[in-house]
């Protein structure tokens, strides 16, 4: 089994077939898939296809990208939807970007901590977005470490350097690895990833984007994932069993999630 840990199942991509991709990875082997919203409407749209999927999780959150254009009462639904529906298991996706400039930076990290503190208030992990912004990353988290002892959050399609995995992994974080990982200029990451103990690894899609190099230039979808987990249990040097039992086992723990109902 697997568990497809980052996807975006609202996205338009998805709008007319739905049904059968999440077939697919029940085929596949997947017995969970986490649907992360990026901003309120799609929030509400990952917690409306969690009640009618049993395969699936929510998540909400506003990413960084997201927050210059969340309106008034938008951080409010949020707050709602992680308070009042079951099937809403973490926070996110959160974090900082200093890739793309569409959300000042300040505005990004007050953003990235109401998520931090919706997320201990509640008892729910949190999902980090983290694109060329590691030390600022990593900054806030030793901060969080040092008020609270280890933080329960991932590093979501993780595409940083050791260091930044090494300090994540020491204030209790899991690493997560997306279809980069297959792409062959993409040794760094595969360095990376050798060094992360299994029993703080994660992986996901990103779906629709990121699809491994088996599928590259398709429409990413959860079932891909079992090629992500084949090549990391070669970086691993483990049998892809025992990366699906590892990786299951973990994102059971992380998310809180139990069998699908």
């Amino acid at each position: 089994m697997l568990i497809d840990t980052h996807s975006h199942l609202f996205d338009g991509r998805f709008s007319k077939d739905l049904p059968a991709v999440l077939e697919r990875a029940a085929a596949a082997g997947l017995e969970r898939v986490v649907c992360l919203g990026i901003d309120r409407e799609s929030s509400v749209e990952s917690v409306a296809i969690a009640n009618k999927y049993s395969l699936v999780v929510a998540a909400v959150g506003i990413q960084p990208n997201s927050v210059a254009d969340s309106k008034a009462g938008d951080w409010e639904e949020v707050v709602r939807l992680a308070e009042t529906e079951p099937r809403v298991v973490a926070i996110g996706e959160t974090g900082l970007d200093r890739y793309w400039d569409k959300t000042p930076f300040a505005q990004q990290e007050q953003f990235f901590d109401l998520h931090i503190e919706l997320a201990r208030r509640l008892n729910k992990p949190f999902v980090i977005h983290c694109r060329e912004a590691e030390a600022d990353v990593v900054k806030v988290l030793r901060a969080q470490f040092a008020k609270h002892g280890p933080v329960r959050a991932v590093m979501h399609s993780f595409s940083g350097d050791l260091a930044t995995a090494l300090a994540c992994l020491e204030m209790g974080l899991y690493v997560s690895f997306a279809g980069m990982l297959t792409y062959p200029t993409a040794q760094n990451l595969r360095d990376v990833a050798k060094q992360v103990p299994l029993d703080r690894l994660l992986v996901e899609t990103d779906c629709p984007y990121l699809a491994p190099q088996p599928v590259r230039g398709k429409r990413n979808e959860p079932a891909y994932v079992a090629h992500t987990a084949a090549l990391l249990a070669d970086v691993k040097g483990v049998s892809v069993a025992e990366i699906q039992d590892h990786t299951s086992r973990n994102a059971r723990a992380f998310f809180g999630l139990t069998p699908a109902r």
